[in-house]
């Protein structure tokens, strides 16, 4: 038996300061396109391209690091992305066209698929079983709060600065966070493996293909992204099996409460992916809020989820994951229901409830579904387990996206009069700036009852992701994790 780290809830800031970064940055980002847009000229293909770029290197590379992070050291890769995220978000912020700025998103996508899975990793390898519920739950609480309050904090300061300051904000959290991880935390790894150099780059071509054919998917499907995507995964799938030194331990998989609690965590991400999309859009277009306004509309689902994130991690050790995640997401399955019911003239209370119920909801069932899934995974494995675990999340979350995006977008247009332009049946920004009263309350309706038709689908894939955990996660009183702790190398 290890004795605990006398820093561990030190290292545990260090952790979610570097999670809260990434987390914050998406976020921001989606306030700052337009003035952004404005200043460096960007077309709508160069803006598609400021958005994509980080995310098809992220996703790309995250299983890639997980395998480094494991072989080389945690803290070595995660201050290492550290870096390049903070000097790519340096570069961002000064950027004079969007070619620059695409290029910086580029490399902060790769500092962030080095800093993803090192942050779970360590977390679980520095902290035992008795503490490790708490550890997880405050960094879940930590990243919901990032999601929730980054427009917030994207529009405070566009409003004070320039839009350059979305992207600055991100180098003194990244600075502090290195110096913090040099002086406080021990540097672990896995055991030492021979490289995999055919898994990684079967493995970057087939998500990169497939995270794009998901971006393009609103717009018809990409039939030679699915043949890449379908080829160099299953390529990668049949190498890891047969190669003796696999970047991925596909035996993972075998473990029915790593596979159960995975996928439920990707159902949640699909029905989340669209969650913010859709939302701000109808509080700033149906109930005319600023945006300053609808990020605020947020803040009842980030009280909740961090005050339900302190109560799941003391019940948690009690009641088992498979009851708190299985209870968590029916929860979160009523406030999607109540999101699908909002009619065009509701008030703040009524949205603020269907946010708390939602985030309430979440913050019973996240941390106990990561905690289910980390927990069958040996410490030797935990960097590449904690990238399986991201990448299945960012899988989830661009299907999300990609599927509510057209259910709302397919939605609106069919709800629109066939009088209306061609223009304001395929945006309601457009039919609300059309001037025309009857247009703009056509546009009102479609957009509500389209958003109604996206959150109840969001609805049924959380409660199919709670009959699955019911079904397949499994309590135990010994993880693997603690069993395999003698596989990992501590250099303090």
């Amino acid at each position: 038996m290890h004795a605990p780290n006398p820093h561990r809830w030190l290292i545990l800031v260090v952790l979610c300061l570097s999670t809260l970064v990434l987390v914050i940055d998406n976020m921001v980002l989606t306030v700052a396109i337009p003035p952004l847009a404005a200043d460096l000229g960007a077309d709508v293909q160069d803006v598609q391209w400021i958005l994509d770029s980080y995310i098809l290197v992220f996703a790309a590379l995250l299983l890639t690091a997980g395998s480094l992070s494991d072989r080389y050291g945690r803290r070595r890769v995660m201050i290492v992305g550290l870096a390049l995220f903070g000097g790519a978000s340096l570069a961002g912020a000064f950027a004079a066209d969007p070619v620059q700025l695409i290029a910086a998103r580029a490399v902060m996508g790769l500092g962030g698929a080095l800093i993803m899975p090192s942050t779970l990793s360590i977390l679980i390898t520095v902290f035992d079983d008795t503490e490790r519920r708490k550890a997880m739950a405050a960094w879940s609480a930590v990243a919901t709060l990032g999601l929730v309050g980054g427009p917030v904090l994207g529009g405070a300061l566009i409003a004070w600065f320039w839009w350059g300051a979305v992207f600055l904000i991100n180098v003194p959290i990244a600075v502090l966070a290195i110096v913090a991880a040099l002086v406080l935390m021990p540097e672990s790894r896995g055991p030492r493996a021979k490289p995999d150099p055919l898994g990684a780059i079967l493995s970057a071509a087939g998500m990169t293909a497939l995270v794009w054919t998901l971006i393009e998917l609103p717009h018809g499907l990409s039939w030679p992204g699915v043949a890449v995507a379908a080829g160099c995964l299953a390529g990668f799938v049949l190498w890891e099996l047969r190669t003796p030194h696999p970047m991925v331990p596909l035996s993972l998989f075998r473990e029915r409460t790593f596979s159960g609690a995975g996928f439920s965590l990707a159902l949640v991400q699909v029905a989340n992916g669209g969650l913010l999309l859709v939302l701000t859009q109808f509080l700033q277009y149906v109930l005319g809020y600023t945006p300053t306004e609808a990020g605020l509309a947020f803040i009842p689902m980030a009280i909740a989820s961090l005050t339900f994130n302190t109560l799941g991690s003391t019940l948690g050790g009690r009641v088992g994951n498979r009851f708190m995640v299985a209870g968590g997401l029916v929860v979160m399955a009523a406030g999607f229901g109540q999101l699908a019911a909002l009619p065009v003239e509701a008030g703040f209370v009524r949205t603020a409830l269907a946010l708390f119920v939602l985030g309430a909801g979440g913050g019973l069932a996240m941390p106990a579904a990561i905690a289910a899934l980390m927990g069958t995974i040996p410490a030797g494995h935990a960097g590449v387990g904690s990238a399986l675990n991201s990448t299945i999340q960012q899988m989830g979350a661009a299907l999300g996206i990609a599927v509510l995006g057209s259910v709302v977008s397919s939605g609106f247009t069919a709800g629109m009069p066939a009088a209306a332009s061609p223009q304001a049946r395929r945006s309601i920004a457009d039919a609300l700036a059309g001037g025309e009263p009857e247009v703009a309350a056509a546009a009102r309706d479609a957009f509500t009852s389209a958003m109604s038709s996206a959150f109840t689908i969001s609805a049924c894939g959380v409660v199919a992701a709670a009959v699955l955990a019911a079904l397949v996660i499994r309590d135990r009183p010994n993880t693997p994790l603690d069993e395999a702790k003698p596989l990992a190398t501590l250099a303090h």
